[in-house]
């Protein structure tokens, strides 16, 4: 077996996929039984529509989601939305879809192995031997990676010893899936600001769902001392929504709900020998600005590649692992840290950051740098090139090919790199890693060529792109 991915949330199944894709075997074990019912995560950011659109899984994805352009993000639930239509993309929205609805896209023609328990790890130089208890007893697996994708209580990590610095909870809040009616219910049109209410205790946050559902998120003082075991009753619920949206907004049922905390860690390196870890077993923070499912698809998305090129003996990367997505999820955490100090509304001093932090988001420069910040469109890797595109997304711009006008993300839908020449020229012996498009001479790249990596980001520009393919992909063959 070439990966075991432990965790068959939407960064595991993420991560199967794009090692399927890349002809790599991998098996995906998953502790519970069945897929939760709760909606979880709620949207795909503008980053990450675009890593599904190159993919192909776009169009199904924003089919089944409540609203699919919706182009108002925000920062700490300000009343000034951020304008993600200002941004350089195709997707400059928010696609609003329930992280149930992810997975079930992203599972489709895998085989996940449920009700498997991971209860031990060993592994030495090349190889990790992973003890599982399954319904027919345990068993032993090997393989020449393992890939923790199994949360923020990731028994991987914990076996492993990983430590995961960083700060406790401080307080402990609810996420309810509800079905409610009245006049005060907000609509998915509504801007998040308007979702968000308090009392002179509370403080709740009532978003739509897909299929008339809401999501609510609520925390207070009956909360301090809750933990993630203790129960969510609808008598709960309906006591914060009387106390903070009032009569105008009922209770109906409560179809699923979980704790959780305002904890920050992350864990100080992604890789442990033969071991990676993904996703929320390498980061927690708290979910504002709905970031989170976001950051782990797209550490999948980053690895995956690498992952499959050194199984195949192609080439190592597997360091940059670490050294591209720690800086991303260190900075997730910084934004969402600085949101949750920012919205504890019955603080006089933080009304008063909250008051000059709308003026300023007011302001069009600052609110397009803080949209891009949220939607990871301005993720940049230090591939040490001073050029503006190496190391940033590839623009999806429509190029002029001999098979006429193509996006740039319909070119990588295999999986494999993108090497675009703007002379004409071939470049034999990497055709089963990298596809080679000639195009037309485009404005928004000033080289003969561009390189392009499986994950979408720039890896070269210039004439001779030997030297850049070696690099990334190995040996011509």
């Amino acid at each position: 077996m070439d990966v075991i991915v432990v965790g068959a949330g939407p960064t595991g199944l993420m991560l199967a996929r794009e090692l399927r894709l890349a002809g790599v075997r991998a098996t995906v074990l998953e502790k519970s039984a069945t897929r939760s019912i709760q909606s979880k995560a709620g949207g795909l950011h503008s980053r990450t529509a675009e890593v599904f659109r190159m993919r192909g899984l776009l169009e199904e994805t924003a089919a089944r989601a409540q609203e699919r352009e919706q182009t108002g993000g925000h920062f700490a639930a300000l009343p000034v939305p951020l304008d993600f239509a200002a941004l350089d993309t195709r997707s400059p929205y928010v696609v609003a879809t329930t992280q149930g609805d992810v997975e079930d896209i992203l599972e489709r023609g895998l085989a996940v192995e449920r009700e498997r328990e991971v209860v031990g790890i060993s592994q030495d130089a090349d190889r990790v031997r992973v003890r599982v208890v399954g319904p027919e007893g345990p068993y032993e697996l090997t393989a020449s990676y393992l890939v923790a994708c199994d949360g923020g209580h990731s028994t991987v990590r914990k076996l492993l010893e990983v430590p995961f610095p960083g700060r406790a909870g401080q307080s402990s809040m609810v996420l309810a899936d509800v079905l409610v009616d009245g006049d005060g219910v907000p609509t998915v049109r509504d801007h998040f600001s308007r979702h968000v209410k308090h009392s002179t205790q509370r403080a709740a946050i009532l978003s739509p769902l897909p299929g008339g559902f809401h999501r609510l998120m609520f925390g207070g003082p009956e909360q301090r001392g809750k933990t993630r075991t203790d129960e969510v009753t609808a008598d709960e619920v309906r006591a914060v929504l009387a106390d903070v949206y009032g009569p105008d907004v009922r209770l109906r049922s409560v179809r699923a709900a979980s704790r959780f905390s305002d904890a920050s860690r992350q864990v100080e390196s992604y890789r442990v020998g033969q071991v990676f870890l993904a996703g929320d077993a390498a980061h927690v923070h708290l979910p504002t600005g709905g970031q989170g499912m976001n950051l782990g698809l797209q550490d999948a998305f980053n690895l995956g590649w690498k992952l499959a090129a050194a199984v195949r003996g192609d080439v190592d990367l597997l360091d940059t692992y670490h050294a591209e997505r720690h800086p991303v999820g260190a900075r997730v955490l910084l934004n969402t840290r600085a949101q949750g100090s920012i919205m504890d509304f019955r603080d006089l001093n933080t009304a008063a950051m909250r008051t000059l932090l709308t003026e300023w988001l007011a302001v069009p420069e600052l609110n397009r740098k803080v949209a891009a910040m949220i939607s990871g469109l301005d993720i940049r890797y230090d591939l040490g090139s001073d050029h503006p595109l190496v190391g940033a997304r590839m623009p999806d711009r429509l190029l002029e090919t001999a098979d006429g006008s193509e996006w740039f993300s319909s070119l990588a839908v295999d999986g494999r790199g993108v090497l675009i020449d703007f002379g004409g020229r071939t470049h034999d012996g990497w055709g089963d890693r990298v596809r080679l498009v000639n195009a037309k001479p485009h404005e928004d790249f000033d080289a003969a060529a561009v390189l392009v990596r499986p994950d979408g980001h720039v890896a070269w520009l210039g004439d001779d792109p030997t030297a850049a393919l070696t690099h990334w992909f190995g040996a011509a063959r």
